[in-house]
């Protein structure tokens, strides 16, 4: 009888992964029956010769944040026998400072379980996202994807937990103002259409990152909405759902090739910038993460935030001011981390609090099943929404480098276990009040505060660069090069030097549109 059990466990389970896979967007997966992550050359091959694709693209992140590519024309099937298990040699001293010319040659390869169907291309074409390797055949150390995939296992051999993370992509689509159906200014959050004219623009971008393999939870209009010279700036934002950090990254990556990408067909401006106009809402780049272990959301315990929950947000709240180094890369990102805006300033963290560093947002964590209240046909259910449960780091925003930045909340959430006193940091942060508040200067007063600036930033991530260099995560090479490029901004007194100078901050606005 047991052995009957198990037989007809497994095949329940191959019912429900088919089912799973008849609904996943990326048409690569539902076409071959398989999850992403078992992809293999051969999967990838007979895709190709079944589907009539005629070209491959190799995609790979630079040292300016984007995204670079590499075509080739399919011809025969030992050519693209070759390209999949050989990769190419690219100049690396093009796409990295810290590359020299006189030793430039790299090899990108590509990852099998990044595949996705361009929806650009005219001509078939299917995409994946390469890694970087060096002369010796070894992954180059300095790489963007290599630096996020050692901090993730540093942090699993630290803690015995998978560190997962996603992000909240905000952006404004800048397109001719129209007069019919106006906006509210700043007034956009989750605005309907026809007040909200770039919804069906934003739909369509979700749809688009789907088929790479991006794992949506939700898209909606933001606060942001505002015309400036007879043009409309309308903020959007598209949320993630939790996967491994590096799966994270990559989706954020190709997320933004996407929404660019589909503005440009469309005769839309698209932009990441953290700030556009003084008085406007900034954008931001939220990162939301959890640990799990066994399949189990480890950020809970009996319903209150767990202590491994607790020691994670510590190592944040004790190198927070070095990870703007990581998620803030230009001047106007200071211009967004001004005080008394949602934006923060201070280093601290509280539950359902907006004007905190790090957030613990509402978590499903009542016990009660909500459905059957709202649909009383339903019948009442023990669902298990501990999984829900993350906490958000609100400073980065969308000049941030998404490897180093991902690389480097995962350092800091591995560095909280490595902490003596960590309960007692999180403990000495914790805000539970509107830190803005008159009544709650002296709170205030206590807490450190994150960069100004991008020297500032600099500073910071000297001052603390041997933890981001423990368990051999960042190079020093990287480090040296990220501390170069924020002092070389020279702007420690710029944003009080230009403040009241709208033309100055319009110029630097329009320097840094086209960000990350």
């Amino acid at each position: 009888m047991g052995k009957t059990n198990v037989i007809l466990n497994n095949i329940f389970q191959i019912i429900m992964d088919n089912k799973h896979l008849k609904l996943n967007a990326n048409l690569i997966v539902a076409a071959l029956q398989k999850p992403a992550s078992e992809l293999t050359k051969a999967d990838i091959i007979d895709y190709i010769v079944n589907n009539d694709i005629r070209m491959v693209n190799f995609m790979y992140p630079g040292g300016d944040g984007k995204l670079k590519t590499l075509n080739f024309v399919i011809n025969d099937l030992d050519y693209l026998e070759t390209i999949l298990t050989c990769g190419e040699r690219v100049d690396g001293s093009s796409l990295f400072s810290f590359i020299q010319a006189g030793s430039s040659d790299l090899y990108v390869l590509p990852r099998f379980r990044t595949a996705f169907v361009d929806p650009f291309a005219e001509i078939p074409t299917v995409s994946l996202l390469c890694s970087y390797f060096d002369k010796d055949g070894n992954p180059l150390e300095s790489s963007p994807e290599y630096t996020l995939h050692k901090a993730a296992e540093a942090f699993r051999e630290v803690t015995g937990m998978e560190y997962q993370a996603m992000g909240e992509l905000e952006y404004y689509v800048i397109s001719d103002d129209e007069e019919v159906f106006p906006a509210q200014d700043q007034r956009g959050y989750h605005e309907s259409a026809p007040y909200a004219k770039a919804n069906e623009f934003r739909t369509q971008c979700m749809q688009y990152i789907a088929q790479a393999g991006g794992q949506i939870k939700y898209g909606h209009s933001e606060v942001g909405n505002f015309t400036i010279d007879g043009k409309n700036y309308e903020q959007n934002e598209i949320e993630f759902l939790p996967v491994p950090v590096e799966q994270a990254a990559d989706q954020l990556m190709l997320a933004k090739w996407i929404i660019r990408n589909l503005g440009y067909q469309m005769g839309y401006d698209v932009t990441f910038a953290p700030k556009i106009t003084t008085g406007k809402a900034g954008s931001g780049l939220h990162i939301h993460m959890r640990m799990m272990k066994d399949g189990k959301n480890q950020m809970l315990a009996d319903g209150v935030l767990s202590e491994a929950a607790r020691k994670m947000i510590a190592g944040m709240m004790d190198l927070a001011p070095a990870i703007t180094a990581f998620g803030n890369k230009n001047p106007t990102s200071y211009f967004r981390l001004v005080p008394h805006q949602e934006a923060p300033t201070n280093v601290c963290w509280g539950d359902r609090n907006r004007s905190v560093l790090v957030r613990v947002p509402l978590g499903w964590a009542a016990d009660v099943d909500m459905s059957y209240k709202a649909n009383p046909l339903e019948k009442e259910s023990k669902y298990d929404t501990s999984i829900k449960q993350t906490v958000e780091m609100r400073s980065p925003d969308g000049s941030a480098d998404l490897y180093q930045l991902l690389a480097g909340l995962c350092v800091a959430c591995r560095h909280g276990f490595e902490m003596p006193d960590a309960l007692e940091v999180a403990e000495r942060t914790y805000v539970n009040v509107n830190i803005h508040a008159a009544e709650n200067a002296d709170r205030l007063a206590t807490l450190a505060q994150l960069p100004d600036s991008c020297v500032a930033s600099a500073d910071c991530l000297e001052r603390l660069r041997a933890v981001f260099e423990e368990h051999h995560v960042f190079s020093s090479a990287m480090i040296d090069g990220i501390i170069a490029q924020l002092r070389a901004f020279d702007d420690v007194t710029l944003r009080k030097n230009i403040e009241g100078y709208p033309e100055e901050i319009k110029k630097l606005v329009t320097k840094y549109f086209h960000c990350g």
